[in-house]
């Protein structure tokens, strides 16, 4: 008896340790999250196996809390229900689906993962297992995505012992022989500590410091500068015109963050900038839930709140290269960035504005999911945050 009981609280405990862990931000440690759908596997009751859920996706997302309330400026309280809600879906998903049939759980593991990977349950689908494919299998493409979905479902089987250590096999084969992903030739990431002014102060010399910071990065035959989420604020004609007037007479290509904004709410965008002109390149497919995407205003007839181009703009065209674009939030989630690999991209682009994030693991964490994915389809990454 007394067994039994221990059982569902160590498993609890694991779960949290392999969420903490996998999704602690350094890129080697994202395979410590397929100890999940073993630990789920072996619950005994339904309870037990949410409880597992629970624990896991807790873990791993345990700066969220912290990060709100910088966001906000407000108490903890609003970041721990935050916290609590994106935990609903995982939970729910996996307490659903969870079985006491050995024989169905791999197909109900399956039906998890794709689950959690698309909408509406994948829209707060971050942690998921799967992203660890670009560790165990780089330059593997969909084959390494199909490996580790296999092998996550063979890992809620009884036969998980011997996948685990094949799994852990291809896990130190990576680490010894692990490059970064590359730079794209004539690209270069700008990282900038201007914490939360970045996007909010519009001041022409916040725009000057800017132009300076691009072309002093515009050398050696980098001609494409990236710059982070928000770095120009508003988009405007008169942002617009500042920096044509700067890049005249050059062949410099500014890809930078930006905001549009209607009666009806605004859009979170990428534009492109150099001598021949501005234009938007992309828009984001998922803004942050809560936060920025809030559909309940539509039904309340309200406006107000990011809106989420969900399937749209899955490639966008920069000079003579295709880049699969992933602003923030998306690089926590699985489908932007499937999504745009079936269209083969020549590169990845991904940018962050984490100022709010400060002292927690968030931006490593994306980091760490944009390096998994560029190394699984051996596709260059192009980086730029603010912290």
């Amino acid at each position: 008896m007394r067994r039994n009981r221990l059982q569902p609280v160590l498993l609890i405990i694991t779960a949290t340790a392999a969420g903490a862990g996998g999704w602690s931000g350094h890129p080697a440690l994202l395979p410590v999250a397929l100890a999940f759908p073993t630990l789920w596997s072996q619950a005994r009751t339904r309870l037990a196996a949410a409880l597992v859920a629970g624990g896991y996706f807790l873990a791993a997302s345990s700066g969220l809390p912290q990060g709100v309330m910088a966001f906000y400026s407000a108490d903890l309280w609003p970041g721990l229900l935050l916290w609590l809600l994106a935990s609903a879906s995982f939970v729910a998903v996996h307490a659903v689906l969870w079985t006491k049939r050995s024989g169905v759980r791999p197909l109900r593991q399956l039906a998890a993962i794709a689950l959690m990977s698309v909408p509406p349950f994948g829209i707060t689908g971050w942690a998921h297992p799967v992203t660890a494919a670009g560790i165990l299998f780089p330059e593997w493409g969909w084959w390494g995505l199909a490996a580790t979905t296999i092998g996550l479902m063979g890992l809620a089987t009884r036969m998980w012992p011997p996948i685990a250590i094949t799994f852990a096999s291809f896990w130190l084969w990576s680490a010894t022989n692990w490059t970064d992903p590359k730079l794209p030739d004539g690209w270069q990431g700008v990282d900038l500590e201007l914490g939360r002014s970045l996007g909010r102060d519009a001041s022409i010399q916040r725009h000057l410091d800017l132009i300076a910071i691009v072309k002093n990065h515009a050398s050696g035959g980098i001609r494409n500068v990236v710059l982070p989420e928000s770095a120009l604020g508003f988009w405007t004609a008169t942002t617009k015109r500042l920096w044509l007037r700067a890049l005249r007479g050059t062949n410099i290509a500014v890809i930078a963050g930006a905001a549009t904004v209607d009666a009806n709410g605004y859009d979170n965008v990428l534009v492109t900038l150099s001598a021949d002109g501005g234009r938007i390149t992309y828009r984001e497919r998922m803004p942050v839930p809560g936060s920025m995407w809030q559909p309940w205003r539509s039904l309340l007839g309200e406006t107000g709140g990011a809106r989420a181009h969900f399937f749209a703009n899955p490639i966008v065209t920069i000079g003579p290269s295709r880049a699969a674009s992933l602003i923030c939030y998306e690089q926590l989630i699985v489908w932007p960035l499937l999504q745009s690999m079936l269209y083969d991209p020549d590169l990845i682009v991904a940018v962050g504005n984490g100022w709010w994030a400060k002292g927690t693991s968030i931006v490593a964490v994306q980091r760490a999911s944009a390096v998994a994915w560029a190394k699984l389809f051996a596709k260059p990454l192009v980086l730029s945050f603010n912290t």
